[in-house]
């Protein structure tokens, strides 16, 4: 995992305090940490401005403490937030990270956002080269972000030689891993820098890209949402309100792509998913929580104390969340579980769902079971009698 933050003098001191090197990682309770945090580079650049989020692991802590001076002494805020904002470009931001430890792993965060990342359409770049110029070679990686998934990465030809990871934020603990990158090499931040420089990942596990708040276009205000095929027809102003849509995600990489997404050749073997015409780009799964697959299957909410109450006895009698959602038996999960929770586990494992896609800062709604479904199964069984 990474620590978050730091960056931050206050956070520093508490992990210097909690963090125990146990064969010269970072541990706690068992748990690896490697030092990490997002900062936000904003910037004037080419007549736009430029807000694009970076992500930054480095080997130690000691290697954090004099980042945090050097970013200090040219009069960046450190301690108003765990995300801090640099007045400068991203390029001179990879030229001090480089120059303080030249082992640090940059990574462009959330690629596709519209508002702060490499490549949003706000205020991102359309090249890759153009955001980070000569330290390009260097930037070894790129995070997928919650809008989109490694197969709409594909597609983009700057990203070829990049490793495609997928990290998941920590606002809120019970989410914390819904999406995560497996490295192939030891769990440390010489395994995770080894993995991603050599694109050595064994996979990545996704939220479904259309419940992300950006994955389509519109404006949330004026109730206007569109998909790609929309969006080309009736174009990007708002007909309500007559301003710019926010472009989503979607259409940013239809934009930018060099192939189309038939051309991929997608298959799902065992929820698995990979593409026949680049069978050595790694595979990936996506996933739904499984409260929330309770909490459907219950007809009841996540925060419940119902569908609370049944995760923990699954996670408790089964096994961790993930293998539940993607390794154990779907005869063994009936057993504990009952049929509906187990038709939604393999509803999931073969993307076989009803969803809603996000736009313009709201999230999309995802549906295991089709309330059309449920209408015509009870009038199933009402004809029965």
């Amino acid at each position: 995992m990474g620590t978050g933050d730091c960056l931050h003098p206050l956070w520093q001191a508490e992990l210097k305090k909690d963090l125990k090197l146990v064969d010269g990682k970072y541990q706690v309770n068992g748990i690896t940490f490697i030092p990490t945090t997002e900062v936000a580079c904003i910037y004037s650049e080419a007549g736009r401005v430029r807000r694009i989020h970076i992500l930054i692991f480095l080997p130690n802590l000691d290697s954090a403490a004099k980042l945090s001076e050097v970013l200090t002494k040219k009069g960046i805020n450190l301690v108003s937030d765990g995300r801090p904002i640099m007045g400068m470009s991203t390029k001179a931001l990879c030229e001090i990270v480089f120059s303080v430890e030249p082992e640090a792993l940059i990574i462009p965060a959330h690629i596709w956002t519209p508002w702060f990342s490499l490549f949003g359409s706000q205020s991102g770049y359309d090249k890759f080269a153009d955001c980070f110029g000569d330290f390009s070679d260097k930037i070894y990686g790129i995070e997928t972000g919650l809008s989109s998934e490694p197969a709409m990465n594909w597609r983009v030809k700057d990203l070829d030689e990049k490793a495609i990871l997928s990290f998941s934020d920590a606002h809120s603990l019970p989410r914390l891993g819904r999406e995560a990158t497996i490295i192939g090499g030891e769990c440390s931040f010489e395994g995770l820098s080894k993995s991603v420089k050599q694109r050595k990942i064994i996979g990545t596990i996704e939220f479904f890209p259309e419940e992300g708040k950006y994955h389509y276009s519109g404006h949330r205000n004026c109730g206007v949402v569109y998909g790609p095929e929309e969006l080309k027809e009736k174009g990007v102003i708002c007909p309500k309100c007559k301003r710019k849509l926010t472009v989503g995600v979607m259409q940013r990489v239809e934009d930018l792509a060099g192939i189309s997404n038939d051309k991929l050749q997608i298959s799902n073997e065992n929820g698995v998913i990979k593409s026949k015409a680049f069978p050595d780009k790694p595979g990936f799964r996506m996933l739904v929580q499984l409260e929330e697959i309770i909490a459907e299957a219950l007809n009841s909410t996540v925060s419940s104390q119902k569908v609370k109450n049944e995760y923990e006895r699954l996670v408790t009698t089964l096994d961790t969340e993930l293998k539940i959602l993607t390794k154990t038996p779907l005869e063994q999960i009936e057993k504990y579980a009952g049929v509906k929770i187990a038709e939604g586990v393999k509803r999931i494992r073969k993307g076989k769902l009803t969803i809603k896609p996000g736009f313009d800062n709201t999230y999309g709604v995802v549906k295991i079971w089709d309330e059309n479904e449920d209408k015509l199964k009870e009038e199933e069984q009402m004809g029965l009698f």
